[in-house]
């Protein structure tokens, strides 16, 4: 009875032998995979912060009331990009704009991507930064920045 039973044992065994690298050979794709989303999804954060920081910096020179507010404004910000970030965003595009007493900066981007997956997927960042035209107001009410 001991002799059958280490012969179904062994045959078991035989059956299950490379089970284990069939298993991997499943798995492995889905691991990659899911790596890969994880540092698309890293550098995606970093072009956003590397974005923001730029329009940050070109808001903080628009809102200096200035002649030539508008250049300073777009060239702080590209400088800050080429500075922190020169492969981190794709396409970037630096638009400094002015809405009635409140100025700043918009920069629109592509997150460089790990391996494109497919060519039409971008992961686009945009950041806009702003605030009031900084100026002298005096305290007797009247009316300044004009």
């Amino acid at each position: 009875m001991a002799a059958t039973s280490d012969r179904e044992r062994a045959r078991d065994r035989d059956r299950d032998r490379g089970a284990t690298a069939v298993e991997l050979a499943i798995i492995m794709p889905i691991v990659l995979a899911v790596a890969m989303l994880v540092v698309q999804a890293a550098l995606w954060f970093h072009g956003r912060q590397v974005a923001d920081a730029a329009a940050r910096e070109g808001a903080r020179l628009a809102r200096v009331d200035t002649e030539s507010w508008r250049e300073d404004a777009e060239s702080r910000a590209q400088e800050i990009l080429r500075a922190i970030g020169p492969r981190i965003l794709d396409g970037a595009t630096v638009e400094a704009w002015e809405q009635g007493d409140r100025r700043g900066v918009e920069i629109t981007a592509s997150a460089v991507q790990v391996v494109p997956l497919l060519p039409s997927t971008t992961f686009s960042v945009t950041a806009r930064f702003g605030g009031p035209i900084e100026c002298f107001r005096p305290d007797d009410g009247s009316e300044g920045c004009e």
